[in-house]
């Protein structure tokens, strides 16, 4: 089992931010990335909905020998993570906004959250909100919208930046100090952002966390790939390979990125 690829899956590009730390941390474990962007955005879809996905995108990882999967979706972790754990006998590694993070960090006691409709309206979220954030006034918005920008590749259209101002601009006028992001896809707006709030407001994603979480559990349960040969990049997506490839190319890595019909 060692030997196998993890295995990573989001509703669309956004979890190759998540690819991009687990890689940066373990550069000799192979990968496979599946990217459901035909079906994106899991926010706006039902519980039952997105636990189908879940279980379809972890099957064809399964298939493909994967010895442990990340569910690079904020969306799919909050609502259907406790089911791929019941049903698959492989560890599993989710993705949830990073409200612990920002909490203990938080000088105003004011921290905004930057997610879906799908992670917001969670009970993972809400139970995770109440057990590190007493006393922390979170301010929640949903990105209604920014998926399907960031899936088009317009990571600094002035559409974008009109909606993330709108966005933004009632959490900023009451004093937030931390923005946690709530999806995947968002590390990517960092660059806009950062022109967009205060230097004061620091902004807070999950990346590095999942990489280090995902290491752990490797190191755990003896999987880590003891082989010295070169690492296998693969990249699946049901729908544009041409935007998919934008968002690694720059990885320095050799890869390959597919279409699959799914």
């Amino acid at each position: 089992m060692s030997l196998g690829p993890i295995g990573i899956f989001d509703s669309g590009i956004g979890g190759t931010s998540i690819w991009r730390e687990i890689n940066r941390l373990l550069p000799n474990e192979s990968t496979i990335y599946l990217s459901d962007s035909k079906n994106a955005p899991y926010g706006e879809k039902s519980k039952e909905e997105i636990l189908r996905l879940s279980i379809k995108n972890t099957e064809f990882l399964i298939n493909k020998g994967c010895k442990l999967i990340v569910v690079a979706c904020n969306t799919a972790t909050t609502n259907a993570i406790k089911e791929l754990r019941d049903n698959f006998d492989l560890p599993f590694i989710g993705i949830e906004p990073a409200i612990k993070t920002a909490a203990l960090n938080s000088k105003t006691k004011r921290v905004g959250v930057l997610a879906t409709k799908g992670t917001l309206s969670s009970s993972l979220f809400h139970s995770t909100s109440m057990s590190h954030a007493s006393g922390i006034q979170i301010m929640e918005q949903r990105g209604t919208g920014l998926v399907e920008l960031i899936e088009n590749g317009e990571l600094n259209s002035p559409k974008t930046k009109a909606l993330l101002e709108r966005y933004l601009s009632h959490m900023v006028n009451q004093g937030i100090d931390q923005l946690v992001l709530g999806c995947t896809h968002y590390p990517y707006l960092i660059p806009l952002l950062k022109d967009i709030l205060p230097d004061n407001v620091k902004i807070i994603d999950s990346g590095d966390g999942v990489a280090r979480q995902t290491k752990y559990i490797l190191e755990k349960y003896n999987l880590i790939d003891p082989s010295v040969s070169k690492a296998d990049f693969q990249f699946f997506t049901n729908k544009d390979v041409k935007v998919l490839d934008s968002f690694v190319k720059d990885a320095r890595v050799p890869y390959k990125v597919s279409f699959l019909d799914f």
